[in-house]
């Protein structure tokens, strides 16, 4: 090898190192802040699910007003639903006037990823004939600025089937 040619490998080695090393950069850049999203959410949904067991308030507050829920399955109140104030009136609020007490929540596990959480919870409920309504939910949300704007519930619709009777 001449030293011409040598000086070029050199040169081409330098070059590839500087670029390597912006991409490092980039990508460790990118890792914090899907770690810092992935806490912050994983954080927001586990303090709304404490303070709506503690009756302090609820999960729906975190949603965007334009936030668009899906509710899996067949059951009165499956569908989409396109505005946060809309899924209160045609879903939560349906639900809600056939219990006696409100749905103590209990998280069993959240996932997070950049910026979806998904949250594994049962929910218990008292009915006004006086039996348990008991619920077990898989709730995919995707965040936005601390907002939740998407969520798709999962649940035993045979279970809200016969709530809704």
């Amino acid at each position: 090898m001449n030293i011409q040619n040598l000086i070029k490998l050199v040169a081409a080695t330098s070059w590839l190192l500087v670029v390597a090393s912006f991409s490092a950069v980039a990508t460790v850049d990118e890792t914090n802040a899907k770690d810092r999203a992935e806490f912050t959410n994983t954080a927001l949904v586990q303090k709304a699910f404490d303070d709506w067991a503690d009756g302090r308030g609820s999960v729906f507050e975190l949603l965007a007003d334009d936030a668009v829920w899906t509710v899996a399955g067949s059951s009165p109140v499956s569908g989409v639903y396109h505005t946060r104030q809309e899924l209160i009136e045609s879903a939560v609020e349906p639900i809600h006037n056939r219990l006696a007490t409100s749905i103590r929540p209990e998280v069993k596990q959240i996932i997070a990823q950049g910026n979806q959480v998904v949250v594994l919870w049962d929910g218990y409920a008292q009915t006004h004939e006086g039996s348990q309504y008991v619920n077990s939910y898989a709730w995919h949300l995707v965040f936005a600025d601390g907002k939740i704007t998407e969520v798709t519930a999962f649940l035993d619709t045979w279970a809200l089937n016969e709530l809704m009777k």
